[in-house]
């Protein structure tokens, strides 16, 4: 008989985990407003101001002497959070510049992303291979970091694969970056696709239908709404729809990072509504269009504390970002992951539309994904809780090849593999009969137990490098070599 699969797999590398050191700065507004005791912010400030000059300069150089090393240009945030609450100090209080930033200081807080986790990686090549031998790849690879409050935001980090089996993470610098950020056009299709899937389907959605262009701005969003009938204006359920229809498109924006940070220091922070609470498990591929152009793309998932959906990512550089809303049958709960190319002119995508299988949809439109068709669904014991992919199909000369993540008893996980046809994906191949990797020793205590999960290895030549998280806490790193995993595989 065959040695067993989990033989073929080499633990490798580094392992990476969270560093509460890594810290960002955030508006810190002590405590919501109570009418009968007063503003707490203007209780703040009003002692600020009636600090001497003096007091005041030498609070803040201590403050910047303590935190200045932590953070790029502080003192230009506290400015900046001044300019957030400047609307409580007194017209004609006319503060010094330096008693601005302390009161900017006050209302300035640090959080740790990587405080309580790290974890869920997704690997890609980085756009920029100068100055490597064919036998080294740079590689840029997404994070999932958790902090206080359970809130997920989605990190990088860089590194280098070869010469031979070698494998190293570069050390980020010393400042994050959550990057400036701006509001894009919007898709009317994906647009109304939303507001029909939440039932949002009314005389006003209808009259926007009309009304608004197939890519639309914030600005003739508002001016559809201001021609609206005034009795509509009237209604309690035009109210509730136009809050949802400010939040559709709010989701819609653009990131851009500044050349000063390095990858491993830009984090994308949830910014949009529907991910306030977070965004989780970004699954990168390096998309190769028709023509031999190429983009990075990533699904993700957006939360908002209630409600949970699949997002997109694109970037050709890792310096700026877009994301936008994904619509239709397929683009709901987790775990969405697209193929690196188009087949046969459509763009195709893994869903886990019910929760538990995996399926496949396909479709004309990025952003727009039809009902899925199932295509794998719980059947050994150590995935009869539920199945889902570890990111994006790997294309080899023998198929696509997927790697899934399995549930079973004591919601232990486990990794395997499917190879699905090349020419017509929902053709499964080949099915491991068992798990290519479970959590060893060590690898098992975490912030979530017994879990080992993927978004996305990639094939360098010809070893697959898995990066993995382990327990919800830490990534480490696995290589198997492809040929030998295909073979059983293509004999399973």
């Amino acid at each position: 008989p065959a040695p067993p699969v989990q033989d073929l797999v080499v633990r490798t590398g580094p392992q990476l985990r969270p560093d509460p050191g890594r810290v960002i700065t955030k508006l810190f507004v002590p405590g919501d407003d109570v009418p009968e005791y007063g503003s707490r912010s203007a209780a703040v400030i009003d002692r600020v101001m009636a600090m001497d000059e003096a007091a005041v300069e030498a609070e803040l150089a201590a403050t910047l002497d303590r935190f200045a090393g932590r953070h790029h240009r502080l003192a230009d945030t506290f400015t900046d959070h001044f300019t957030s609450v400047s609307h409580r100090v007194a017209l004609a209080a006319r503060p010094s510049a330096a008693r601005c930033r302390l009161i900017g200081a006050y209302f300035t807080h640090e959080y740790a992303v990587e405080g309580a986790a790290l974890f869920n990686p997704s690997i890609v090549p980085a756009p920029d291979q100068s100055g490597l031998g064919e036998d080294r790849l740079r590689f840029v690879m997404s994070v999932r970091a958790v902090g206080e409050g359970h809130l997920s935001s989605i990190g990088f980090r860089t590194g280098v694969i070869g010469p031979d089996d070698r494998l190293t993470v570069d050390e980020p610098g010393p400042h994050l970056f959550t990057g400036q950020h701006r509001r894009v056009l919007c898709d009317s299709a994906v647009f109304h696709g939303k507001l029909a899937e939440e039932g949002y389907d009314d005389e006003l959605t209808a009259f926007l239908r009309r009304n608004l262009s197939a890519r639309f701005t914030d600005k003739d969003l508002e001016q559809a709404l201001s021609e609206l009938h005034p009795q509509l204006h009237t209604r309690e359920s035009a109210h509730r729809t136009m809050d949802r229809i400010h939040e559709i498109a709010a989701n819609n924006y653009e990131v851009e990072f500044s050349g000063e940070s390095d990858i491993g220091g830009r984090v994308l922070w949830p910014v949009g509504p529907s991910e306030s609470h977070g965004m989780e498990d970004a699954r990168f591929v390096l998309f190769t269009e028709e023509d031999g152009s190429q983009i990075y793309y990533a699904t993700y998932t957006a939360y908002d504390g209630r409600r949970i959906a699949p997002q997109l990512l694109e970037t050709a550089d890792f310096l700026t970002f877009r994301a936008s809303q994904l619509t239709g049958a397929a683009a709901v709960n987790k775990g969405m992951a697209l193929f690196p190319r188009r087949i046969g002119g459509r763009y195709f995508a893994l869903s886990r539309r019910d929760r538990e299988s995996n399926s496949l949809t396909c479709s004309d439109n990025m952003h727009t994904w039809p009902e899925p068709q199932t295509l794998q669904t719980p059947h050994h014991p150590w995935e009869l809780v539920q199945l889902g992919n570890c990111g994006s199909p790997i294309e080899t000369e023998a198929g696509w090849l997927l790697l899934t993540h399995g549930v079973g008893p004591m919601r232990d996980y486990a990794i395997s593999a499917v190879l699905l046809d090349l020419e017509d994906p929902y053709r499964i191949l080949g099915a491991l009969s068992e798990p290519l990797l479970t959590a060893q020793p060590g690898e098992r205590e975490g912030y979530v137990p017994n879990v080992v999960y993927s978004c996305g290895a990639l094939v360098h030549q010809g070893t697959l490098v898995l990066p993995y998280g382990t327990s919800d806490t830490g990534i480490s790193f696995a290589r198997i070599q492809l040929s030998a995993l295909l073979d059983r595989l293509t004999t399973s």
